[in-house]
C-alpha cells in the first residue's frame, strides 16, 4: 500500500474513520482493529507499529485517542 493512510478524529459515539487514499478501511476502535483493517489492505503491521508508523497520519489525537471523551483529556 502506497497511499497515505489516514485516521480521523473520534466520532461522537466512538471510533475512528480509517481511510487509505480514496478507500474507506472502516471504523476502528482501538489499535488492533487499525492493525487488522490494514492488515486487510495488504500492509501488515502489529498494533505497536501501527501506533508509530510514519505512513499513519492522525488526525484529532494520536494512537492513544479513540472517543470523544480521551480527546477532551488528551
Amino acid at each position: 500500500m502506497a497511499v497515505p493512510v489516514v485516521v480521523h478524529p473520534p466520532s461522537p459515539t466512538g471510533g475512528r474513520r480509517v481511510r487509505a487514499g480514496d478507500q474507506i478501511l472502516g471504523l476502528a476502535y482501538n489499535l488492533r482493529d487499525l492493525s487488522e483493517f490494514l492488515r486487510r489492505a495488504g500492509l501488515d503491521l502489529d498494533p505497536a507499529e501501527v501506533a508509530t508508523s510514519t505512513m499513519i497520519e492522525w488526525r484529532g489525537g494520536g494512537p492513544d485517542v479513540w472517543s470523544p471523551q480521551e480527546l477532551g483529556s488528551a
